[in-house]
């Protein structure tokens, strides 16, 4: 072992493996995440699939982030039945999601043409990725560190007088709902010091670079704090973005700005930001003490919404105008479209603990609300949320706001289940985080952002 900086005496002997592989699609691609047809017709920069092994003793768990804007558990189950095969990884300590960009190529059909021989191959290429990180291990020091950052983010639903909620800042009272501040970042680092991987947590859409006009494939701005982080560390350290709770979320300022707004030169300044906040994060944490070992993954069963009389009148009534709006046009066809009434969806909830940490996955964009009450009564140190994991249930927003009619809530244009739908999730992820911690973790445990 190799002679380490730090004070090494009495931590865990802890091992990681890090691994990379390119996955973007060939030539010209649909892109994902708009209401209109996009085309990529060149790349900007590749999509990635990352994997992150740790392993301490018998306890081993997977994470693997993908450079597309949803993950789909048609794929995502064969891809971690093949990790478990090539690793032997316990299914449920594999959680494999997405970082949300919307300059990626579609993963489910409906209005684009999915390239159907790149989908075919993915589920391999996940694989790959896991296999090659659970080969490669060395030995690692975990420094898991926070920084907040309160200048790039903002909830982009506003409560207007009558109650309802809209997305936009125009004639509100002010926003509907809270930002999430925290950036959580993990170092993985070898014994001498150098930095093998590193995880992002953070709420933000990765909506940024391209916009409604994009015409080419990008990984956003993860890509862009991914090469920041190596201009830091040197090109062996990679970066896996797990996005946070950010279905309410996104980078449009309501404040006077000289600040770019979108495009190129904002992903630059977020991608840079973000580097900066992880990079502070972990060169100032301790490395990790705690030992401990724990999974829960469940299907949860919860009714998809069912069309009503109300929202039928409201879409006839839509169709009689002749002055739709964007959001409008594609509600319509959502309505119309669906076929899921009176049906339950199976969504699949993952909890892990590894030392002093909790993974959580949530197969949906969750509104932030959601993410700050699982990490406020967390047992954890360090609580990572981890939204678009192992499937896509539709956006999740708060059992209010669910019938206020905001983007994120409108029912099944975003929002999918019933209105309590993320109370039941978020219900579940607390209990489940308590059966795997020990039984004498303390109730006055310290929070990420209580000064350590």
């Amino acid at each position: 072992m190799a002679a380490s900086p730090y004070d090494t005496d009495g931590l865990p002997e802890i091992r990681a493996g890090v691994a990379r592989t390119v996955i973007t699609p060939e030539g010209e691609v649909p892109l994902a995440g708009y209401y209109h047809e996009r085309i990529g017709s060149r790349v900007r920069d590749d999509l990635h699939c990352r994997a992150l092994v740790l392993e301490d003793g018998d306890c081993r768990i997977c994470l693997a982030t993908l450079d597309l804007v949803n993950v789909l558990r048609e794929w995502a189950d064969p891809a971690r039945e093949s990790i478990v095969e090539r690793t032997g990884i316990p299914a449920d300590r594999i959680l494999i999601s997405a970082t949300h960009t919307h300059t990626g190529p579609p993963v489910r059909g409906g209005r684009w043409q999915i390239p159907q021989q790149w989908l075919d191959a993915l589920p391999g290429l996940i694989a790959d990725t896991a296999e090659a990180a659970a080969n490669d291990t060395f030995d690692a020091l975990l420094f898991p560190g926070v920084q907040q950052e309160h200048c790039l983010t903002s909830n982009r639903l506003g409560r207007t007088r009558d109650g309802d909620e809209v997305f936009s800042s125009s004639g509100v009272l002010g926003h509907a709902g809270p930002v999430d501040p925290e950036l959580l970042a993990l170092g993985v680092r070898e014994h001498d010091g150098t930095v093998r991987a590193v995880l992002v947590n953070y709420p933000m859409h990765a909506d940024v670079i391209g916009g409604g006009s994009a015409d080419f494939v990008s990984a956003d701005w993860p890509g862009i704090m991914e090469r920041a982080i190596a201009g830091v560390y040197g090109e062996q350290a990679i970066t896996l973005f797990a996005n946070g709770c950010c279905g309410d979320i996104n980078h449009r300022l309501w404040r006077e700005t000289r600040q770019p707004g979108e495009g190129e030169a904002k992903a630059m300044q977020m991608g840079r930001t973000y580097a900066g906040l992880a990079v502070a994060a972990i060169e100032v944490a301790e490395p990790m003490e705690g030992t401990g070992c724990g999974s829960k993954y469940e299907d949860l069963q919860i009714p998809y919404y069912t069309r009503d009389d109300d929202l039928m009148a409201e879409i006839e009534a839509m169709k009689q105008r002749d002055d739709l709006e964007y959001f409008e046009k594609a509600t319509i066809g959502a309505v119309e479209r669906w076929e899921l009434d009176g049906q339950i969806a199976r969504v699949p909830l993952q909890v892990m603990r590894f030392g002093d940490m909790m993974i959580v996955g949530l197969p949906a964009e969750v509104f932030t609300k959601w993410g700050l009450e699982i990490k406020h009564w967390s047992p954890a140190p360090w609580t990572f949320v981890v939204e678009l994991a192992n499937d896509w249930v539709g956006y999740v927003p708060t059992t209010d706001q669910a019938m206020r009619g905001g983007y994120g809530a409108k029912p099944i244009l975003s929002r999918r289940l019933i209105a309590d739908a993320g109370r039941r999730m978020t219900d579940w992820v607390q209990a489940a985080m308590w059966e795997i911690w020990d039984d004498e973790a303390p109730l006055d445990r310290p929070r990420m952002s209580e000064g350590r």
